[in-house]
């Protein structure tokens, strides 16, 4: 797996495609980064990152977690630009894969710097991102129902370290549902295959 377009990923499921696609909007009119500013982001955040790109807290898993929360969204009336910007932050600053605590804080602090610069949101948004962000890793279950959806769309994704999502730790109902569930499980395995044929293939 080599160096790729950073706002497209694909990974094969079952010889079909699987599109994580980052360059497309969404269908509900909401403002939405556009394919210049989300690319530059990206571009940056991946020159910034410690962690990586490629690995269990990457590029890949911010799309899935972009993937997650626009799939709940429908259900959540979350705001979209706040669970995009959620994805691509909530892990932008750890230093390690394991034990980061104040890494959630981090990213949302990277957020409000890089506010203007590669993408715009009202004070009300920053407030949710930077939120979300801090408290992702704390296990709540009670909070704005945009916030509730970012953490589900985060912990959706646990399948890609060999956890399946507990239903009790997550906070809407659209994440507990068993078809969430599973396309969130889909998205993790196509990744966690493609990473260990990347990992035999370099021996």
């Amino acid at each position: 797996m080599g160096r790729r377009d950073v706002h497209s990923i694909i990974f094969p499921v079952s010889g079909a495609g699987l599109q994580l696609a980052l360059s497309h909007g969404t269908p509900n009119g909401e403002a939405q980064l556009t394919i210049h500013h989300r690319r530059s982001l990206l571009e940056h955040l991946r020159g910034q990152l410690a962690v990586d790109w490629w690995g269990h807290h990457g590029i890949a898993h911010w799309a899935r977690v972009r993937a997650n929360g626009l799939m709940l969204a429908r259900d959540t009336g979350a705001n979209r630009h706040v669970l995009e910007l959620f994805a691509f932050f909530h892990d932008a600053r750890r230093i390690n894969e394991y034990d980061d605590e104040d890494h959630g804080a981090r990213g949302g602090n990277l957020a409000k710097r890089l506010r203007g610069c590669y993408f715009d949101a009202t004070d009300d948004e920053m407030d949710l991102l930077t939120y979300a962000c801090t408290h992702h890793s704390d296990g709540m279950t009670q909070a704005d129902p945009t916030v509730l959806t970012c953490w589900d769309a985060d912990r959706l994704d646990l399948g890609r370290v060999g956890i399946t999502p507990n239903p009790k730790y997550l906070g809407t109902k659209a994440a507990r549902t068993e078809a969430s569930m599973a396309k969130a499980n889909q998205r993790a395995q196509a990744w966690c295959d493609a990473f260990d044929e990347r990992r035999r293939r370099r021996g």
